[in-house]
């Protein structure tokens, strides 16, 4: 008979926050408040952003773990993504959290990335805090917010007892919180308090062994692979005899060479390790995320961690251009498997599937944001290598075509309304909720296709002459809303090798929008820019001026081209056509055309033009 008890020395709680609502920061300033830091020692600000695209995009990317000490008392803090496109980081950190603390932005409000983690702690019946930050705006408005975060809880379905949560409001940058927003504060003692008496201490089986969720893998050059997670029962010492039950309920022998936990941002070796808290475990090889760990004889597993399905899948492979192989460390496709592979281990949203052509693989994510971080961080450890456009994954149900959706919510200035619902019409999309609240902006809320939402959010900036904000979140699958022309323009192909001319730009610039200027390398099959016409065109970017000797007024101009603005790598991704591959080295992005003979591409579309007459 099990004997449940709880263990007060611990707390275990996420947080939870749409992106750029001040979470990161106001973790920094609870590290400086509980004593983490000595006096005077100089700290860099937003330090759970570790990986150099969260410092770059001020997003949280991947879930992080961390502590501090209160009144005796380690709260294990659990950093959590903001972007729906993590929603596997999200899965991970709840496993290892009781409550939740819910930081919403005093005049944004609760936003749809909110929602979707959110959901995630209501269903597992985690406590939550709300706090309402940033009320030093000067549109801050936190009584309507509130309302907003009531009337969201309510159609979660939250229980009475998670709608009667305890309410602060803060100012994250400067380190206060108070429980009436007309106070003035001078730390965040009310919160950290707060936290130790509502958040329940993690409950265990007294009589049960050592069991332990692993929710997330690191690295350590000195002690190899750290196995991350949550103790749900039991005690274990350093050198104990342990097992890992994987998948497929197989108990494999492992010997752990340290116990860490966390202190700070930092670990701590220790000689045993207790239920309640958040323990690394170092030196374990085959170890999975979702395995449990526990002693012999291997008592039953606990429940594995479980994401949702992946909706966008890319195709990646080799780089196979004529300029292959120059800029990349990594280029043979045993490598890039190899390194996709990584990436299953740590991130439980991403899949990866073999193909009938062995140079290439299919990778399956939650969005495209999401395979775009992963081609960026790839490509600035070394790897070059060829993606095609993404493209979303379909179900078949009872014998209906169902497809992602999204919920999509726009915040713009009144003018921009008409065309930006004209934009999202075409889109497939369909207005749900509308609100003015006569302040010169609306907020709109759109059921849209996936699909067609690839590449909007340029347009979306362009639109609203970069006033307009758009966030979207996955909300399930619905019937197929019909075929959408992913982009009206044709592109611009290179029909040989050689470099960029500046007298060709200059002739081809009323042709449409280039991407390459004078001196940069092409070749057949490069796209060098966007058709004004629907159709692509093949030219010869490397031609330059006869040179005769006659002279005339006028002959020997300086020829001036137009500005080019770099394209992103999300532009590139969102550019690309069902036929086209992006090529990403460490310093290049170049689109391309999959079959790069301009002669080989002229047949394959003479025979689909003659398949579909014979068809019709």
């Amino acid at each position: 008979m099990s004997h449940k008890t709880v263990n007060d020395q611990f707390r275990n709680i996420a947080i939870i926050a749409h992106v750029d609502h001040g979470k990161t920061t106001l973790v920094d300033a609870m590290f400086r408040q509980s004593g983490v830091f000595r006096a005077g020692q100089e700290v860099d600000e937003r330090l759970m952003d570790t990986l150099d695209l969260e410092r770059e995009r001020g997003i949280t990317i991947a879930a992080k773990n961390c502590s501090v000490m209160w009144k005796g008392v380690r709260i294990n803090i659990i950093d959590t993504p903001g972007h729906a496109d993590f929603g596997g980081e999200v899965e991970r950190a709840l496993s290892m959290a009781d409550g939740v603390l819910l930081l919403v932005d005093a005049s944004e409000g609760p936003l749809p990335q909110t929602r979707f983690v959110l959901k995630k702690a209501l269903g597992a019946g985690l406590k939550i805090i709300v706090v309402i930050n940033k009320i030093d705006r000067r549109d801050a408005r936190p009584a309507e917010v509130l309302d907003e975060i009531y009337d969201l809880l309510i159609d979660l379905d939250a229980t009475e007892d998670q709608l009667d949560f305890p309410l602060l409001y803060a100012v994250g940058r400067d380190g206060i919180a108070v429980r009436d927003p007309n106070e003035t504060g001078t730390n965040l003692h009310i919160l950290m308090d707060t936290i130790l008496e509502e958040i329940p201490g993690p409950v265990h089986d007294a009589d049960a062994g050592f069991q332990m969720l692993v929710s997330d893998l690191g690295y350590s050059d000195y002690v190899g692979r750290l196995a991350v997670g949550r103790i749900f029962n039991g005690s274990t010492r350093s050198r104990d005899s342990l097992v890992c039950i994987d998948e497929k309920g197989e108990a494999l022998p492992l010997k752990v060479s340290r116990l860490q936990v966390y202190e700070g941002m930092a670990l701590k070796d220790v000689s045993e390790v207790r239920a309640g808290d958040v323990a690394v475990l170092a030196g374990i090889e085959d170890v999975k995320i979702g395995d449990t760990i526990c002693h012999r004889p291997a008592p039953p597993p606990l429940p594995r961690i479980r994401v949702e399905e992946p909706t966008v899948a890319m195709k990646f492979s080799i780089n196979d251009s004529p300029l292959g192989g120059r800029e990349g460390k990594y280029v043979q496709s045993s490598r890039i498997r190899e390194r996709l592979l990584k990436e299953t281990l740590k991130n439980v949203a991403v899949q990866v599937e073999a193909t009938e052509d062995r140079d290439s693989m299919l990778v399956k994510g939650r969005g495209e944001f999401q395979l775009s971080i992963l081609i960026e961080t790839m490509r600035r450890e070394g790897y070059e290598f060829c993606v095609g456009r993404p493209e979303v994954i379909f179900r078949n149900e009872g014998g209906r075509k169902l497809e992602p959706m999204e919920r999509l919510l726009v915040d713009c200035e009144e003018p921009f309304l008409g065309v930006i619902t004209e934009k999202l019409s075409l889109r497939k999309g369909k207005m749900t909720h509308l609100a003015n609240n006569h302040s010169g902006r609306v907020r709109l809320e759109f059921s849209v296709p996936a699909r067609t939402l690839i590449g909007f959010r340029d347009e979306f900036l362009t639109d609203t002459r970069g006033t307009g904000i758009m966030h979207a979140v996955f909300d399930g699958y619905d019937e197929f809303r019909g075929p959408f022309e992913s982009r009206f323009t044709g592109s611009i192909v290179a029909d040989r090798s050689g470099h960029a001319v500046a007298y060709a730009l200059a002739n081809l610039e009323p042709r449409g929008r280039l991407f390459v200027v004078p001196g940069d390398p092409v070749y057949e099959g490069m796209i060098v820019g966007e058709h004004n016409r629907g159709q692509d065109i093949d030219v010869n970017p490397c031609k330059e001026k006869k040179l005769t000797n006659m002279r005339a007024a006028g002959k020997d101009d300086n020829i001036l081209l137009s500005p080019i603005q770099p394209l992103t790598l999300e532009q590139t991704v969102s550019f690309l056509r069902e036929d086209e591959l992006l090529e990403v080295t460490p310093r290049s992005l170049r689109m391309r055309k999959s079959v790069l003979s301009a002669q080989k591409r002229h047949t394959l579309r003479a025979t689909r033009i003659k398949a579909g007459a014979r068809a019709a």
